[in-house]
């Protein structure tokens, strides 16, 4: 009965978490998510499965469905959605979803329609006692597949550095790590009571990465508090009267007067402008976050940064995955200025969750007429 207990509130919490899923997915939807819905879908069906199993003993059915899920479905979908949470180059994704459909469609007919030998009782059933070669090796090479996604994922999120989002995902990955792991020893074990139990696991574990996923990229791009925690002690220090690196080095960078009794001729203020056009290609689905990114970093440099005259974000109708930058800075100190703030820095470092290419011009203006209005208009202070 302990058995029977614990199978059928791995079953109830399955479809918990799958009610949740289905949930993020229609919040944020991405193929992340998805793919994790179809892994908690599979599984629960497999643990519902395995409840009529424990009850009445496994039959062929009962025995397909939890091995469908629990050994197939789950493992390689919880990990071709940490894969796709973590990598963003469109050629790796692109390979992973034709090596996903061949480790999904083959193995699913074989487990299907394949014979089971061997007696079956009330525990959960180990894979490999009662398949023939054949579907076990498809679910090797499936989970093996897996394994691969899932270090891939790992390997890119700790190239980017694990500060700040970098921290989460780590965690996020981690969770589906052990959902998949105990998923697949389930499958392969069996593991009599402690199988249950283990599934318990390997769903709570798939649910809470699914949380932690939506909720970070959630409050990150939120247009109002995007800034407040990240830059609390940033703004403690505006509020004082401390000055730049920069701006110092432009104060003190003027010896013209000490040396040569007068100040010099007066250059055309259009002869400093320097003008930098950035042209960002984006991954697909990433518009929305990228544009509420812009828009946060173009609020921080109106409020920060006067020497900045003009900085601003344009969509292109013609091409919706590309965005343009266009900066305007009063002389080249200005840039370098603009270049070491914070917000910029943040930025610069949340870009490749958004950004496959990007494209950089810089200008020297060397004449300009503009109305002062127009760069009000674009970008109020």
């Amino acid at each position: 009965m302990v058995t029977v207990g614990l199978t059928f509130i791995s079953a109830l919490v399955g479809w918990s978490a799958t009610a949740a899923l289905t949930a993020y997915a229609q919040r944020r939807p991405g193929i992340a998510a998805i793919a994790w819905l179809i892994a908690a879908l599979g599984i629960t069906v497999g643990l519902s499965a395995a409840v009529i199993g424990v009850l009445f003993d496994f039959g062929g059915p009962t025995f397909r469905l939890f091995h469908l899920g629990v050994s197939l479905i789950g493992p390689v979908y919880m990990a071709w959605g940490a894969f796709e949470y973590a990598v963003r180059a469109p050629n790796a994704r692109f390979t992973s979803r034709l090596f996903l459909s061949v480790f999904t469609i083959v193995p699913l007919a074989v487990l299907s329609i394949d014979r089971i030998s061997g007696r079956l009782g009330s525990s959960f059933p180990p894979l490999a006692e009662h398949y023939d070669l054949i579907p076990r090796a498809l679910v090797n090479g499936a989970q093996v597949f897996a394994v691969v996604l899932l270090v891939t994922a790992l390997v890119v999120v700790a190239r980017r550095g694990l500060h700040g989002p970098g921290r989460t995902d780590l965690v996020v990955l981690g969770l589906l790590v052990l959902a998949t792991l105990l998923s697949a020893i389930v499958g392969r074990t069996g593991l009599e009571a402690v199988g249950p139990l283990l599934m318990l696991g390997a769903v709570s574990s798939l649910w809470g990465a699914a949380a932690l996923a939506a909720k970070p990229r959630r409050d990150v791009y939120d247009d109002d508090d995007y800034y407040d925690d990240e830059y609390d002690d940033v703004d403690d220090e505006f509020d004082e009267p401390q000055e730049e690196p920069v701006r110092r080095k432009r104060r003190n960078a003027d010896p013209y007067d000490d040396l040569y009794g007068g100040a010099p001729a007066a250059a055309s203020p259009s002869s400093k402008l320097r003008g930098v056009i950035t042209i960002y290609t984006l991954a697909e689905g990433q518009g929305d976050g990228f544009d509420r990114l812009a828009n946060a970093v173009v609020g921080e440099v109106s409020a920060r940064e006067p020497d900045t005259m003009l900085f601003a974000s344009h969509t292109v109708p013609s091409a919706p995955l590309q965005r343009i930058v266009y900066a305007i800075y009063r002389d080249e100190l200005a840039q370098e200025e603009h270049e070491q703030q914070p917000h910029m820095l943040e930025f610069a470092r949340r870009l490749p969750a958004h950004v496959v290419a990007t494209n950089v011009i810089e200008l020297s203006l060397s004449d300009a007429a503009a109305n002062e209005g127009l760069a009000a208009m674009l970008m109020p202070r």
